[in-house]
């Protein structure tokens, strides 16, 4: 005999407590009894995804209880029995009915009616939206966003340090030309008495002195005036324009890679994860990670230091860029897992597109205006070049920065740093693709191959070979790839890694096999003989 379920009855009169007094819904409604086919009002409370519903409102214990939890609410129309005839049947046509569906089988639709249209209207939302799921995704997003505002709080404070420091040598020199206007005040008392015997000098004496000062004068700007042509038409001011221009070009550039990654998550990361939430998803969570990874929080990452350089910008002609990069450098290791996994994300994706519903969805996403046709796969490929492309603008900026200009050492430090992150990523990037082409391998090998699985292994190249006989001359007999009994030539399918190499038979099915015997050969014990004499 099947045993009822048992549940915690203090624990869900205590829910019930809480849907009376903090309840998204509460209101009278007519339910429809699945025994008599009859309709009785009962006061019903929403909490959470929770409909509990009593005799009358003051009752103190729920008369049932609805785990809302999968299931579809939707407005129905007035059952036919009430079209037309008494004044009682007219008053039920002026209801409004509508029906909870469960997603799960066994658990008959729980039929509601009321009699106010706003009302009803208002039930069927707030049921809509009673789903633990929907409360994990908006945590979610929360998440990210808490993320985000850390990274923030600690680029705050990372500048409130830079500029405290600014400020104590600010002190420091302010202290340095109080001492130094102390100084020349002394000075200026000391000359005053010959400022006095000045007053009683000759007029014409005074009019030769002023005319001796406009000469000086005209003379000093005739001078000044050379030296800033002379300074304009100089290799350094041509270097600095050519500075300028780079650092404009790569502040437009940021703007439009930040655009990028804007269109790729709320034009493709969000949409797809909320349809990955609905009563049929097109595709999975764990699909929707695996292709777009953590480009969220790369897209905040670079939303701050754009910010940045339009900051610096706004400060020109002084443009001063290596506290900016000091701050990023430490962030950019959240490019390794996008790296290392893109080749993984696209592959994703081409499977999920074999699904019709996601392939017609995805196309309906990449037809908005923003993606100017571009595809979801060019979005996932920008980050891909953004670390080569800094590392080219730091080469080009430090080309035309001086040696003795004050960012020359933290520009060079900053890019020997993306040089490291690059290499480290490369090699990264080259031994998962490595692992992911000797499993792919090894899958394609009927029986396996348990050799592939070193991850030492490295994959080199592979086609067809043609295993010729065994051919006795004198008293040597040299094999040649495989068995000694082999007395025909065959095509046989290699693969050459750097410690094996294997030999397979393709049977008339496209399946690989391993030769039973010399299928697999150890080059560390092998010896190559070329042969230059025809056969």
């Amino acid at each position: 005999m099947q045993k009822s379920v048992r549940y915690n009855e203090g624990h869900a009169l205590y829910l019930a407590l809480l849907a009376r007094k903090e309840g998204t819904k509460r209101g009278y409604l007519s339910k429809k009894t699945a025994e008599t086919n009859r309709w009785h009002e009962k006061w019903f409370a929403l909490y959470q995804n929770v409909l509990f519903y009593f005799e009358g409102e003051q009752s103190a214990r729920p008369a049932g209880m609805y785990m809302l939890e999968g299931c579809n609410c939707e407005r129905v129309p007035a059952p036919k029995g009430c079209a037309a005839g008494s004044a009682k049947d007219a008053a039920l046509d002026k209801q409004h009915y509508f029906t909870v569906l469960f997603g799960h089988e066994g658990q008959k639709p729980l039929e509601l009616r009321c009699e106010d249209e706003v009302d009803g209207e208002e039930w069927v939302e707030a049921i809509h939206q009673a789903s633990y799921s929907d409360i994990l995704i908006e945590r979610e997003v929360l998440m990210q966003k808490y993320i985000h505002l850390v990274q923030i709080v600690e680029t705050e404070k990372v500048a409130a340090n830079q500029l405290r420091h600014q400020l104590e040598d600010q002190d420091t020199e302010i202290e340095r030309l109080k001492s130094e206007i102390v100084a020349l005040n002394k000075t200026k008392e000391k000359m005053r008495p010959y400022q006095g015997n000045q007053e009683d000098e000759d007029p014409d004496i005074k009019k030769i002195k002023k005319v001796q000062s406009f000469m000086r004068g005209w003379l000093c700007r005739r001078k000044w005036k050379t030296i800033v042509q002379d300074y304009i038409c100089s290799p350094h001011a041509e270097s600095m324009r050519k500075r300028n221009q780079i650092v404009f070009n790569m502040v437009e550039a940021e703007s439009e890679y930040v655009h990028q990654l804007y269109v790729l998550v709320n034009c493709f990361l969000r949409p797809l994860r909320m349809a990955a939430s609905s009563k049929k998803p097109p595709i999975s969570h764990d699909d929707v990670s695996s292709i777009f990874l953590n480009s969220e929080t790369i897209m905040f990452l670079h939303e701050i230091f754009h910010q940045g350089l339009k900051a610096r910008i706004a400060n020109w002609p002084t443009l001063i860029l290596a506290d900016l990069f000091d701050i990023l450098l430490p962030m950019l290791n959240i490019y390794q897992e996008f790296v290392r996994n893109h080749q993984y994300s696209l592959q994703v994706l081409a499977n999920c597109k074999q699904n019709r519903d996601f392939d017609k969805l995805l196309k309906q996403y990449e037809a908005n205006p923003a993606c100017e046709g571009r595809m979801l796969e060019t979005f996932l490929t920008y980050p891909m070049f953004q670390i080569p492309r800094y590392i080219i603008t730091l080469h080009e900026l430090l080309a035309h920065t001086p040696h003795e200009h004050v960012e020359r050492k933290s520009l060079e430090f900053a890019k020997s740093k993306l040089e490291e992150l690059s290499r480290v990523m490369h090699d990264e990037v080259s031994d998962t693709e490595n692992i992911r082409k000797n499993l792919a391998i090894e899958r394609t090998i009927v029986e396996g191959c348990d050799i592939l699985l070193d991850t030492s292994q490295t994959f080199i190249r592979q086609g067809s070979l043609i295993q010729v006989p065994s051919v006795e001359r004198g008293k040597l007999s040299k094999v040649r790839l495989g068995s000694l009994s082999l007395k025909k030539e065959g095509e046989r399918q290699c693969f050459l890694f750097t410690k094996h190499f294997l030999i397979c038979t393709r049977s008339s099915g496209g399946k690989l096999h391993l030769l039973k015997t010399g299928g697999v050969l150890s080059l560390i014990e092998c010896t190559l003989v070329e042969e230059t004499e025809a056969s």
